[in-house]
């Protein structure tokens, strides 16, 4: 058994990244969120599903031409291919795991 602390992994301005193809080459790669209102990824897409699995708080989901918000407790599962991006927004943290179903992150940064 490997026990990682998600405050060590590789971070950004508002998450830590463990990609799987550095801890024993798993098939999956995760975002840990903690993002404050107004923070969040621009618009991206990847060749794999992605799974946000929301733990605390609020964001606007958008993911091809549909926008909604999503809360504490749901799941939005972003199909491959499809830009999408999420803005935190509420009075409090968005905390959210994204589960990326491949072993390296492979994001393609979209213009706008």
């Amino acid at each position: 058994m490997r026990v990682v602390k998600v405050d060590e992994l590789p971070s950004g301005s508002f998450s830590h990244e463990l990609e799987g193809a550095a801890h024993g080459d798993i098939g999956v790669s995760l975002i840990f969120t903690a993002a404050a209102p107004g923070q969040g990824p621009s618009l991206h897409l990847h060749d794999y599903v992605e799974v946000h699995v929301v733990q605390e708080g609020e964001a606007v989901f958008t993911a091809g031409d549909e926008e909604r918000v999503v809360r504490a407790g749901e799941i939005a599962i972003v199909p491959p291919g499809m830009p999408h991006r999420f803005e935190a927004t509420g009075d409090g943290t968005f905390r959210e795991i994204g589960i990326h179903i491949s072993s390296r992150f492979v994001t393609e940064w979209m213009k706008g």
